[in-house]
């Protein structure tokens, strides 16, 4: 049995997006190959999360995928619907969304049983929030886990003092003394961690998603 949840999606350029799942099998994932067999869609970047001896093992696949948007993510949104949840088990889909108004749902689950061929309405409850969007915090984390701490300190000093504000609030003279340490180097630092997200976002520029593997 496999199970996969979309974590996050989000717009890298020229019809990619780089879309981030959480795969949980009973036997092990080889990512290349479970890539290999879609259409379009090239691994960026794999990281296990646990394999603790037991029946099942989790593994994160970030993967660039080639399409106008991700198909039943796009029905959500276009629905005016806030999507929570979103999982593939055993063939299909179960997902959790946040809408304004019963005659949005209404709306939603029509297009998904034209599209897709069925619907089924579990459950339905009244909130007074909309509960975390699907992906809260999965993009921070990746960041987390790409740039070094010295990087990270740096653009999380710079962001508190104000330095990427507008007008600027705090110079580059100003963090590094803060920081404690030469203008130089934090002007190195930031450049380096800038470039770092930008290759995160953008995956035609710098890092390319064949020039990530197994991490």
């Amino acid at each position: 049995m496999r199970r996969i949840e979309f974590e996050n999606a989000f717009y890298a350029d020229d019809g990619d997006w780089i879309e981030s799942l959480l795969v949980t099998s009973e036997s092990t994932v080889d990512p290349e190959t479970a890539v290999a067999a879609l259409s379009r869609v090239e691994l960026f970047h794999h990281e296990r999360i646990s394999d603790d001896g037991s029946a099942q093992r989790t593994d994160r696949l970030t993967v660039v995928a080639h399409e106008p948007y991700p198909f039943l993510l796009g029905v959500i949104l276009r629905g005016k619907a806030i999507p929570n949840r979103l999982v593939l088990s055993d063939g299909h889909f179960d997902g959790v969304a946040t809408v304004a108004e019963w005659e949005n749902f209404r709306t939603l689950a029509d297009r998904i049983q034209e599209q897709f061929g069925r619907f089924e309405l579990l459950s339905v409850n009244q909130v007074e929030t909309t509960g975390a969007p699907l992906g809260s915090g999965q993009l921070g984390r990746v960041v987390r886990n790409e740039l070094s701490r010295e990087q990270l300190t740096v653009l999380r000093t710079a962001h508190a003092m104000g330095y990427f504000a507008a007008p600027r609030e705090a110079s580059a003279d100003e963090i590094a003394a803060e920081l404690e340490i030469a203008q130089s180097t934090f002007s190195e630092r930031l450049r380096l961690a800038e470039k770092q997200l930008f290759d995160l976002v953008f995956s035609g520029e710098g890092t390319g998603p064949g020039d990530t593997g197994d991490r």
